[in-house]
């Protein structure tokens, strides 16, 4: 599985009909989606119940595209193998779900997937500086975990921009390229601020799944996130 390209549109399952997730799965990747966002929820951590191991498997025949699973769980090192061997491709975790951060970073590579760590809005970045090295991908919040359908928090854009300073840091020093995802109320109106502060892929669920057609919407964003781009070059 390759992560190579420049940005990523990341459909949330979560405001998916339901009712026929894999026909909803085809057809947003066809319309042009890069990886499907799996959102699960335990009822513990966040105060919601969303879907499991069954339902990844269930979906996972009916694309090539990367199944990014978002654990709002804990514990979280008992689910890391059901994902994985349910055909997970990125598994991120709350650092607060987890005793030993590196431990389950380790965990989640040791069972053949990208591993990243997922940062609400109040959560500091510093929860990532001694495992860099185990990360593929840095997921910030820009809603409190839950619920699908919430505002854009505004100051998630200074909280990337600081991720991204890390990130690019650890990379210009030899490290390896770690992704720099967002989730919560991402839309067409804010993509490409979002993409000006460092972002590189973007979780969309209502914005997407809300609308008739996806493939006119995942092109708006496109647009919106070039837009955003020439912007930060621009400031430079």
């Amino acid at each position: 599985m390759s992560l190579q390209h420049v940005t990523r549109i990341a459909p949330s399952l979560l405001s998916a009909d339901f009712a026929r997730l894999g026909e909803e799965v085809r057809d947003v990747v066809q319309a042009g989606a890069d990886w499907i966002h799996f959102d699960v929820m335990d009822n513990h951590y966040v105060p919601n119940l969303t879907i499991g191991p069954m339902v990844c498997e269930a979906i996972r025949p009916h694309t090539t595209a990367p199944i990014d699973v978002h654990l709002m769980c804990e514990p979280v090192d008992s689910l890391i193998p059901m994902f994985a061997k349910a055909g997970a491709n990125i598994i991120t975790f709350h650092p607060e779900a987890s005793r030993h951060l590196d431990r389950s970073l380790g965990l989640i590579r040791d069972h053949g997937c990208k591993a990243g760590l997922v940062f609400n809005p109040g959560t500091p970045l510093g929860f990532m500086d001694h495992v860099m090295d185990k990360l593929d991908v840095i997921l910030l919040m820009s809603v409190n975990p839950g619920f699908g359908g919430q505002k854009f928090i505004p100051n998630t854009l200074d909280k990337l921009r600081q991720a991204r300073a890390r990130i690019d840091q650890w990379q210009n020093t030899g490290g390896q390229t770690i992704l720099l995802e967002v989730d919560g109320g991402v839309k067409t109106d804010n993509i490409a601020q979002i993409r000006a502060a460092g972002a590189d892929t973007f979780v969309a669920g209502s914005a997407i799944f809300g609308q008739k057609d996806y493939a006119s919407i995942i092109a708006e964003m496109r647009r919106e996130i070039a837009k955003g781009e020439a912007a930060a070059a621009a400031s430079i």
